[in-house]
């Protein structure tokens, strides 16, 4: 099979590989769309320890079962492969699973390919009237998902009345304004830098979209509820400052480890840091059942390329030069 396939810092190969071998309890599933996520760009910099090339990349993904019993099943793919046994597992925290492995990572290759191998568990339908480029989306929004789920409980769960505010207008905080608009949030402000990027999300959903130092960026200490989906230290610090007393920051992107975080407020204004990775099998069921519904609106902030020019998305990426929220990558013309 064909697949784009991380060969060094910066260089991305298409190339044949392997054709996966399920094991037992396993589909192969024909991959139809896969998007590019932040983490994908992470490692095509040589910023991801836990992705050493060579390695296929991709955990967005959705596609059609290909053989078997189930074959022409449309599914959407949950990446993130737990062992149901360990005590995160029996409590339905399978994303905190110790043994947990996620396609993309080692051992498990990734979804910038024509096929992957995964459990059945990890497969939900996808219905025939929702575009399999627009199931791929269950993925980067169930991190948001989650991370409201996770705010919302600490704030009471009632979200109407509360004012919102995500760092990032990439997926992960695209999805999770959606994800907050979605789970009752009313005033959501999202935080973007890139014009280029701010005009594509202004018609998204009707929340309100702003640069860092644009008359609308909500004012320092007035925010219930902050969203970092970016993760870097500089976005921690905007958290930091716009975090209201007894408010909340959720924590998703992991752009860097370190710094921006203002503790001595976070500590004297008793802020709630909630770090949160991925999602549940749970938040990822919800999320497809919302998309599936049209609750999160008509997707239709993504781009579309195929998996051949896989290596230009990702320099066009780099660059800033894509206005979309998320490529997702499809197969080749025939």
């Amino acid at each position: 099979m064909k697949a784009l396939v991380y060969t060094d810092v910066e260089m991305l190969t298409y190339m044949d590989r392997p054709l996966p071998d399920p094991q037992t309890g396993e589909a192969l599933v024909r991959v139809m769309a896969s998007g590019i996520c932040g983490s994908d760009m992470h490692a095509y910099l040589g910023h991801d320890a836990r992705r050493p090339f060579p390695l296929t990349l991709g955990h967005e993904a959705a596609g059609v079962i290909s053989g078997g019993p189930e074959d022409g099943r449309r599914v959407t793919i949950n990446p993130l492969v737990a062992c149901q046994t360990c005590e995160f597992c029996r409590s339905k925290r399978e994303n905190l699973c110790p043994n947990r492995q996620i396609i993309s990572m080692q051992p498990r290759e990734g979804a910038f390919a024509e096929y992957v191998a995964m459990p059945l568990r990890n497969l939900i339908t996808v219905p025939d009237h929702v575009p399999l480029a627009h199931a791929a989306l269950s993925e980067p929004i169930a991190c948001g998902w989650h991370a409201v789920r996770l705010g919302k409980s600490v704030l009471g769960g009632d979200m109407s009345h509360l004012r919102c505010a995500v760092i990032g207008g990439g997926a992960i905080g695209v999805g999770a304004a959606l994800a907050l608009a979605a789970q009752g949030a009313r005033d959501i402000t999202v935080v973007e830098p890139n014009e280029l990027r701010r005009s594509t999300l202004a018609d998204v959903a009707g929340f309100e979209v702003c640069a860092p130092d644009e008359a609308a960026m909500p004012e320092e200490g007035s925010v219930d509820f902050v969203i970092d989906g970016v993760g870097f230290a500089a976005t921690r610090a905007t958290c930091s400052a716009l975090a209201r007393t007894g408010g909340v920051i959720a924590h998703i992107g992991l752009g860097e480890a370190t710094g921006g975080l203002d503790v001595r407020r976070m500590t004297l204004q008793e802020i709630t840091f909630i770090g949160t990775y991925t999602y549940t099998a749970a938040d990822f069921a919800a999320t497809a059942a919302a998309i599936f519904d049209g609750r999160l609106g008509a997707l239709d902030w993504i781009e579309e390329r195929p998996l051949c020019d896989g290596h230009a998305a990702f320099r066009d990426i780099r660059a800033g030069a894509v206005a979309a929220p998320k490529v997702i990558l499809t197969p080749d013309p025939s």
